[in-house]
């Protein structure tokens, strides 16, 4: 990181900083109720922007918006991995049960070589 060799004196720093000047922000006035706001943003006193009701403190807004939010695609795709996964684990406890009853029969071909051995 860069370090000043020296310290900045008062006069070179005043001379650095002439030019920040303070902006009167923007203002427009409501297109509801007339009142003055800031540009770009919600009227703080009826609630409105760009014609529609956002706010609560506007009359005509309605918290009843769940209907238009979009299905959840996380979880749908969740599921689907979900099942996908399920569908894997039982292909390979299927396999694994195929190899356990093989192996016993291997075990019992074992046995019954050996008894007919003995029997000789």
């Amino acid at each position: 990181m860069a370090v000043p060799k020296k310290r900045t004196g008062h006069s070179a720093q005043g001379h650095r900083r002439s030019n920040w000047k303070a902006t009167k922000p923007e203002t427009t006035k409501c297109p509801n109720c007339g009142e003055t706001q800031l540009a770009h943003t919600v009227c703080t006193a009826c609630g409105y922007y760009k014609g529609k009701a956002v706010s609560i403190k506007s009359p005509d807004y309605v918290e009843a918006k769940e209907e238009k939010k979009k299905p959840a695609k996380k979880s749908a795709a969740k599921s689907k991995k979900a099942e996908k996964i399920e569908a894997v684990v039982d292909e390979v406890k299927a396999e694994k049960a195929l190899e356990a009853e093989e192996a016993k029969a291997e075990v019992v071909d074992e046995e019954k070589v050996i008894e007919e051995k003995e029997a000789e």
